[in-house]
């Protein structure tokens, strides 16, 4: 299914030929398209990207962006989201329903379906970048990087392909408005927030428009400085933000075998039996996992193989994570380096198509695998990725393959005061708008936002509509529990 077209008013058809050719030269290309690229094709200096950026909004307006009024076909979305568990564990889809029922947050985390369906038969610009897919709020976090130092960036990529930037931006404020709502603030504050998500986007989307390409690829984001600017943080933020790098520094491979591993009585490590979070898988399951991680070295650099043909793998076990991925496979490998003292987690998770793949052109053939999908994006987004993500297969399916701990910690958003939480909200804006920069055209993507507040009023319309439709689809979740259409079930 191609993806919607850009909203269109009364246009000459040389302003739609214009329109056309700003779209196709700013764009993310395809991983196909980019292979076709030689070192003769020439840009326009970025001032002349901002105006082509600005001229967007004649065929893409603002207040067609704003509006949220569901389609008269639009599917019961409790009905695409069982489509959805198609493929998955059976037994666990209650396990998933239960946790997308506790609130119209986890209802949102969960069912990136429907608003990709949403997105799709709503307005788009037409400028492409390598899309999240799930930029959710809940998708930002702390990690390490290769030399241990722990940064801020988004953290999840599973829904990750080639779209519309804007698609990011609108599932981010309407995670934005439905997590403030939860957090009982009024509409006032409601908007607020989301504006101070859309004002961080279009700052840094200024910064980063006439920056060298060099320096925009090197830019990163410390605990104490969001992208070249000091954090001027209050108390209550400053402290939010140390626990959690506190979090992140104790989170590593040696913490991590103390809670979820014992020794046997050979005296061998084994995972700890936690159901139904954490269960052991059957012999054969175990030696095709196994089998699955040798297929998956050779997609890492040289250099990481070699090191890490130092480990062995010693346990394999079944892992439940998250919400929308809940019966989807995920496994955790326990592997044994430099003697017994010397661990380290494998997560070998299951990569599903993409929620915003039915609306939208397919990918190269290369990239049609998932897990290579979802490597790709996570490097091209992130500002230092994980250095031992690969992907593989197991029993026919696609898989991708990370650090399960590397210095992680989410910062927990429930209850934080307006003042704390709009900061997290600009900072999230952002950090997305670096990461859609690095694949999309900075300069055309904020000439079309623009310097003031009307794009920001926009999206503010926007997320308070959409996140009005996202509580009436957690209560239709919670009728279909009640009836006994779905079965929710937390062991």
């Amino acid at each position: 299914m191609e993806k919607t077209p850009a909203v269109s008013t009364t246009l000459s058809s040389e302003e739609a030929a214009a329109h056309s050719k700003i779209v196709e030269a700013s764009g993310a290309p395809t991983p196909g398209q980019l292979a076709a690229r030689t070192f003769r094709t020439r840009r326009e200096a970025w001032p002349a990207r901002v105006d082509q950026g600005e001229s967007l909004r004649r065929s893409s307006p603002f207040k067609a962006h704003a509006a949220w009024k569901p389609a008269a076909d639009r599917p019961d979305p409790i009905a695409l989201v069982e489509a959805s568990n198609e493929g998955r564990v059976p037994e666990l889809i209650p396990l998933r329903w239960a946790r997308m029922a506790a609130s119209p947050f986890a209802f949102m985390r969960g069912s990136a379906c429907v608003m990709a369906w949403d997105l799709a038969n709503g307005p788009s610009t037409g400028v492409d970048v390598v899309i999240d897919g799930d930029a959710h709020i809940g998708n930002f976090g702390l990690f390490g990087t290769p030399q241990c130092t722990v940064i801020m960036d988004l953290n999840d990529f599973d829904e990750v392909t080639v779209g519309p930037w804007e698609w990011d931006l609108k599932r981010l404020t309407a995670s934005v408005n439905v997590a403030a709502k939860q957090n009982r603030m009024d509409r006032a504050e409601r908007r607020a927030a989301v504006i101070a998500t859309v004002k961080g986007y279009r700052w840094n989307l200024r910064r980063l428009e006439k920056m060298p390409i060099l320096d925009l690829w090197a830019q990163h984001t410390l605990t104490n400085r969001l992208d070249g600017k000091d954090a001027d943080l209050d108390k209550k933020t400053a402290a939010v933000l140390h626990a959690a790098e506190e979090r992140a520094r104790e989170t590593n491979n040696a913490s991590m075998l103390k809670s979820a591993a014992e020794r046997d009585k050979n005296g061998c490590w084994r995972f700890k039996q936690q159901p139904p979070i954490l269960t052991p898988v059957d012999d054969t399951l175990r030696e095709q996992i196994i089998d699955g991680l040798d297929a998956y070295l050779p997609t890492l650099p040289v250099e990481r193989q070699y090191m890490l043909r130092r480990y062995h793998a010693v346990d394999v076990a079944r892992r439940v994570v998250g919400v929308g991925s809940v019966g989807t496979r995920a496994y955790l490998v326990l592997l044994i380096g430099n003697g017994e003292r010397d661990p380290l987690f494998l997560q070998v998770k299951e990569a599903t198509v993409p929620a915003h793949a039915p609306h939208l052109p397919p990918l190269s053939t290369d990239y049609r695998h998932e897990g290579r999908r979802v490597v790709f994006g996570q490097h091209l987004m992130q500002a230092a990725g994980d250095p031992l993500l690969g992907w593989t297969d197991i029993d026919g399916r696609p898989f991708y393959v990370r650090q399960m701990k590397n210095l992680k910690a989410s910062i927990d958003v429930d209850g934080l005061s307006a003042d704390s939480f709009n900061f997290f909200a600009w900072a999230y804006g952002s950090l997305l708008a670096r990461a859609h920069s690095r694949s999309g055209d900075a300069a055309v993507i904020s000439g079309y936002c623009g310097k003031s507040g009307p794009f920001d009023n926009a999206m503010a319309d926007w997320a308070e509509a959409y996140g009005a439709q996202t509580r009436r689809d957690h209560a239709a979740l919670l009728e279909a529990i009640r009836s006994g259409r779905v079965k929710a079930d937390t062991p």
